[in-house]
């Protein structure tokens, strides 16, 4: 596949590179392949660690990876939350060459010292952009502490490459390639233009429901009147997003109070009109959302345009109804765009990827707590096992759950803060044993 012939050589070199590869476009085998090459199955410890953003991804990369090394002698394991520890202890202690897994879990194993990265000779971050939209940066940041500093090689693949996983990648990788799939060029990859089709009457579900699963970091959302503005920037904030609008009539104070917000990354969700957004230029901008088709076709390369600046990437989206969809593809046919579309996300891919957000985000707080705190909380847990067995009470639960969600994810999105001068690529500035060594203090 394009992703394989292209990337495999830059692996198989132990370059450090930054690869454009949407889901489905083969990239697994893209990291997986090499491994075969570059692993040696006589050494029995982990050799390739793979990081990705939910459980669903660790499965399916780890079955992938159990079809291909098969023959080659290297064990693989996965690694990840709401299971017990006893068989990925067990895998790890039998030397397991590749370990995959989301961040929070490789994290409790390096803090229980049942997993070492000591032998590490390739770091994979797959689908980084959703690892940060995911909240796992903090968990990135102290893996990194257990990384060895010498030279080792690692990769990070992406759908798109904003701002913010641009600065993740210097933390990890030094002076990255970048690498698209389009012509020969090594080079950011553009903005991802993406649709969803739906009936009129469901787009402001659908618009949460999208949200939910993409969760950007920040985002304009286009609308083409005033009355409609302020709709959606309404619906936003009853269910609890951080959001405002502006409109042509919004005094001038007004609008320079709400865009210095966006600015300083104060506020994630800006819902404007073309005519309001006209000249905006707000950096770091992750997504850029039409909730409603522009009547004027150059509009689409204008609003589009919001994204996707200063040599980053970001995501294009358009919610549009079948007669939409028709001019949508038109727009996409006359500039040339590659235009993607992807099923609207159910009630159910909400749940998923919400339980799976959630449960990062406990277990992360789970760590932070000390020996008093985690006593302190025993006390509950009698009360905690009773509500779960309750259908009633359990109810109760649920509300603290998603109080917790709302208070935690719907604040601003972790980032990476603004990059110093690039590390060495693998060095992770600083000892994981002074590291532990405080933990356990």
């Amino acid at each position: 596949m394009p992703v394989q012939a292209r990337g495999i050589p830059y692996v198989l070199a132990g370059r450090g590179m930054l690869i454009q590869a949407r889901t489905g476009s083969g990239k697994t085998g893209a990291f997986l392949l090499p491994m075969l090459e570059r692993l040696d199955p006589a050494r029995q410890h982990c050799q390739a660690l793979v990081l990705v953003p939910t459980r669903e991804l660790a499965r399916q990369v780890w079955q992938q990876a159990e079809v291909m090394c098969a023959d080659s002698g290297l064990r693989t394991v996965a690694v990840y939350g709401g299971v017990g520890y006893g068989p990925q202890i067990s895998a790890l202690r039998q030397g397991a060459h590749i370990v995959v897994g989301t961040p929070g879990r490789i994290l409790d194993h390096l803090i229980r010292g049942t997993l070492s990265l000591d032998g590490i000779q390739m770091l994979i971050f797959d689908e980084a952009d959703r690892m940060l939209s995911m909240g796992f940066y903090p968990d990135m940041k102290e893996i990194q502490s257990y990384l060895p500093r010498r030279a080792f090689n690692a990769c990070m693949f992406s759908a798109t490459f904003p701002t913010s996983v641009i600065q993740t990648a210097r933390d990890f990788i030094r002076e990255p390639e970048f690498i698209t799939l389009s012509g020969d060029q090594v080079h950011v990859a553009d903005t991802e233009h993406v649709f969803y089709t739906m009936p009129g009457t469901d787009k402001d579900r659908a618009l949460i429901r999208i949200i939910e699963i993409e969760n950007p970091a920040s985002a304009i959302i286009f609308c083409n009147t005033k009355v409609k503005v302020h709709y959606v920037s309404v619906v936003l904030k009853r269910f609890g997003y951080d959001a405002d609008e502006i409109s042509a009539d919004l005094a001038q104070r007004d609008r320079e109070r709400i865009l210095e917000k966006v600015r300083q990354r104060n506020l994630r969700f800006l819902v404007a009109t073309d005519v309001a957004a006209r000249g905006l230029d707000i950096p770091d901008l992750s997504h850029v959302i039409q909730f409603e088709s522009p009547e004027d076709p150059e509009a689409y390369v204008h609003r589009a345009g919001r994204t996707g600046r200063a040599g980053a990437s970001g995501v294009a989206m358009s919610l549009v109804t079948e007669l939409e969809r028709m001019e949508l593809l038109r727009i996409a046919k006359r500039f040339n765009i590659d235009m993607q579309e992807r099923p609207v996300p159910t009630d159910a891919d909400v749940e998923q990827i919400v339980a799976e957000r959630v449960t990062a985000l406990l277990e992360a707080r789970l760590r932070s707590r000390d020996n008093l705190q985690v006593e302190r909380s025993q006390r509950f847990v009698p009360l905690g096992r009773s509500f779960a067995e309750s259908e009633d009470e359990s109810a109760i639960i649920a509300m603290l759950l998603d109080d917790y969600y709302q208070q935690t994810l719907h604040s601003p999105v972790p980032q990476p803060p603004n990059p110093p001068e690039s590390p060495q690529q693998g060095a992770p500035g600083s000892n994981p044993r002074s590291r532990n060594q405080r933990r356990r203090r």
